[in-house]
């Protein structure tokens, strides 16, 4: 009779971790595409992410860089200071969204052009993703606009 408890609760045990490593290996396939790795300018241009590689870039939009094409294509550079890579976005721009301005994409980077999907600006004029503002302390050109 011990014995066959015994064997039953090892059977439990098992059928519990096979079904919690299932679960983790599906929940981990299912966020992939959800999980978007943050980079600065100057990461980006000094380790170059592959094409295929969806992430955020964060910066300021640089003066004098902001070119408006055909229709809804915009092209910019975003920088942090130490390095700017030029940003190709189709679409409606957010209104705060102009240069010297913070900003965050997210998108891929191909042929040395980050091609945004999505591109997030500051919501009010103090406010500023706190990975921009990390990024910007690090090249050293961040400026508190509270003093």
């Amino acid at each position: 009779m011990k014995s066959l408890k015994k064997q039953r609760r090892i059977q439990i045990v098992a059928l519990a971790a096979v079904a919690l490593t299932v679960s983790t290996v599906l929940i981990g396939y299912a966020m992939r595409d959800g999980i978007n790795f943050f980079r600065a300018p100057s990461q980006i241009v000094a380790e170059p992410p592959g094409p295929n590689e969806v992430f955020r870039i964060g910066g300021l939009v640089a003066e004098g860089s902001l070119i408006r094409g055909q229709g809804e294509s915009i092209r910019f550079e975003v920088t942090d200071g130490g390095a700017a890579v030029p940003v190709v976005f189709t679409g409606v721009l957010p209104d705060l969204f102009e240069e010297n301005q913070g900003m965050v994409g997210t998108g891929r980077y191909i042929n040395g052009v980050f091609e945004a999907s999505e591109i997030l600006a500051k919501h009010d004029e103090t406010y500023m993703p706190a990975e921009v503002v990390d990024a910007l302390k690090e090249q050293g050109v961040y400026q508190d606009p509270n003093g």
